[in-house]
């Protein structure tokens, strides 16, 4: 876990770039605070410069970027980790090896296959750039769900790139703020696709690869990888049974886990009562029995799983004996805290998950450099309660009248939902959880439409051909939007934040391919009311959970915000001053009048870890975006 950052240039001199790469660097230096270096090549017409900050976690004595190939002088540097690079370097046995870890393997590869070959064999989660002298160009290249990211800039003719936005903004002229963005923003919560919501700054996508050639000074981005899934299935000799399936993903994720415990440090986990990180901290303590536990807490009861957490070790406590337990509690004063993570994040995202977020990672540095967690099990595995309420309207609309009575006993919220179901999946993925409608947008911004972007049009869709179950459509959207660009993008900034690094096992390739694969009705069994099935009955059939921790209900990781923004007195100096204060009307941006009815509509009343939209949420988007706004649009 690394910072990269670098300028293609054909006016700068190579001191220069030294000086801008110096700078970009600098601003972010807690992303590797172990060692910093800076190289400057020349290549026809212009001159590359590559930046890196490095966080030694693999290869502490000779992985040191960037790595250079003696055959050509090509250059690499790369933020994250290729898990499997010792099956790959082992395939490669007419190399000269000058290093132990996994970056020389990865130059090595592209520099004999090409981008699409290589980036196809890497598993990990990567974000980096390759210098090709011999072909005379420059391939920024990202891992397949963007677990790591990576940003571009075109600025007075010359190309910038980094890890994060701030050196983009440190080392160049100050970015344009999109303001035709914030509708988008106050819908999601976040923004999704490829544009930021700086003007002329880029995500590369998850999954591709930029080929910018030193020569002509142009670039293209391709795709090399994208999570498809297959028609429904109408044979059922075709599918595979449930009992082949549990063995299939049982060996897979096992493999996993044990792909991401490659580390010359400490590697721990993040455990909380879910059964994503309790089952891949089982499987690492198989590995790994002296594992270090981190598991926040709350002091309110309703959002508190440490209770759980304890339940599941004393359950387990013969594979859990020599592993240490830390645990911190999250509380209310983090609130304070706000204006360092939103400059942390660089992006505006509304969601109260960042805040415990924050805290396990702050807690988790402490005592070792990367760790383990359970993030992208909902969005392959059809986590989340939308999923079971998607089948459960497909069973509706052909059920009888007792049927349908039934599924809305099970299901409340269903017969509304049916009502109101678009026919586009790309609609129906923001319906349950839109935070503000049309006419509100058009309040608090001013904008008379409220023009909210279509997926599409943001280059936030995946491809789909229609001939997808609904299920697995709604699947392709959350893993193509929500997961790179919220779920992935707070884990990496806020543990970042801690030059903390933080490892994925449920997104590996392997199993997201394998996921999507799968017959719906693994995933999600509606008699139950049991999302991700086949993870349940998996980790309970292998042992990984016992039998109350694997079927347990799953509970949202979030924040108790009605609670902490409920009181008004009780507020820190700076949430009073962005809410109550002058910043609002300094900014100009919210609308005043509004602001203050979202004060009045916050209420613990109802609301809970599953509530998917309240007043306190409302208010906290209203929070963030303006210390947001302070931070770096009045600077």
């Amino acid at each position: 876990m690394c910072g990269i950052h670098g300028i293609i240039s054909a006016r700068m001199e190579a001191g220069e770039i030294g000086h801008k790469l110096s700078l970009m660097g600098s601003v972010q230096a807690y992303r590797g605070p172990d060692d910093e270096r800076c190289e400057v090549y020349e290549c026809g017409r212009r001159r590359v410069g590559f930046g890196f900050v490095r966080l030694a976690i693999l290869d502490l004595e000779t992985g040191m970027q960037p790595i250079r190939s003696v055959f050509d002088q090509a250059a690499l540097i790369c933020n994250g980790q290729i898990y499997n690079y010792v099956e790959l370097k082992a395939e490669l046995d007419d190399v000269e090896w000058l290093t132990k870890g996994d970056a020389e393997v990865a130059l090595q590869r592209l520099r004999r296959f090409g981008p699409e070959a290589a980036l196809r064999d890497f598993n990990g989660m990567y974000a980096g750039a390759f210098f090709d002298p011999v072909k005379q160009r420059v391939i920024l290249f990202r891992d397949r769900f963007g677990i790591k990211p990576l940003y571009y800039r075109e600025l007075d003719g010359d190309f910038w790139f980094a890890s994060e936005i701030k050196p983009l903004l440190s080392a160049g002229s100050r970015a344009e703020i999109r303001e035709e963005a914030f509708p988008t923003l106050f819908t999601y919560r976040y923004l999704p696709g490829e544009e930021t919501v700086f003007a002329g700054i880029k995500r590369l996508p998850p999954g591709s690869f930029l080929i910018y050639d030193l020569n002509s000074g142009t670039y293209k981005i391709e795709s090399y990888w994208q999570n498809s899934f297959p028609a429904i299935i109408t044979d059922n000799s075709e599918k595979i049974s449930l009992v082949e399936a549990e063995e299939m993903f049982y060996e897979l994720f096992c493999d996993a886990v044990r792909l991401r415990l490659r580390s010359d440090v400490e590697v721990g986990c993040f455990l909380s009562g879910g059964i994503d990180s309790c089952a891949v901290a089982a499987a690492a303590a198989k590995i790994q029995p002296e594992l270090s536990l981190f598991t926040i807490a709350f002091k309110e009861q309703a959002y508190n799983e440490l209770p759980e957490v304890q339940k599941f070790l004393a359950a387990n406590g013969s594979r859990f004996k020599k592993a240490k337990h830390y645990v911190a509690f999250c509380q209310e004063s983090i609130l304070a805290e706000l204006p360092a993570l939103v400059r942390s994040l660089e992006e505006p995202i509304f969601l109260g998950a960042v805040l415990p977020t924050d805290q396990v990672c702050r807690m988790a540095a402490q005592r070792v450099k990367t760790v383990l967690t359970g993030e992208g099990a909902d969005e392959i595995f059809a986590g989340y309660r939308k999923f079971l309420i998607e089948m459960a309207a497909l069973e509706y609309v052909q059920a009888d009248q007792l049927g349908r009575r039934e599924l809305e006993r099970n299901y409340p919220e269903l017969r509304n939902y049916v009502e109101h179901r678009a026919a586009d999946p790309l609609q129906r993925y923001i319906q349950s959880e839109t935070l503000f409608t049309k006419l509100e947008l058009s309040r608090l911004l001013g904008y008379k439409g409220g023009d909210v972007a279509d997926l599409r049009k943001l280059k936030a869709a995946p491809f789909l051909d229609g001939r997808e179950h609904p299920l697995n459509a709604s699947l392709a959207v959350e893993s193509r939007c929500r997961l790179p660009d919220y779920v992935i993008l707070r884990l990496d900034k806020l543990s970042m934040r801690h030059s903390l690094e933080t490892r994925t096992p449920f997104l590996d390739y392997r199993l997201a391919e394998f996921a999507a694969r799968l017959p719906v009705e693994y995933k999600i069994d509606l008699n139950q009311g049991r999302e991700k099935y086949i993870c349940r009955r998996t980790f309970s059939r292998f042992k990984l959970l016992d039998e109350r921790s694997a079927w347990r209900r799953k509970q949202p990781f979030t924040s108790p915000l009605a609670a902490w923004l409920g009181d008004e007195k009780a507020w820190p100096e700076v949430v009073s001053e962005a809410l109550s204060g002058n910043m609002i009307k300094r900014h100009g941006v919210l609308d005043l009048k509004m602001v203050k009815e979202l004060k009045s509509q916050v209420t613990t009343a109802g609301v809970g870890p599953a509530t998917l939209v309240s007043g306190a949420d409302r208010l906290f988007a209203v929070l963030v975006f303006t210390l947001w706004y302070e931070e770096f649009c009045c600077g």
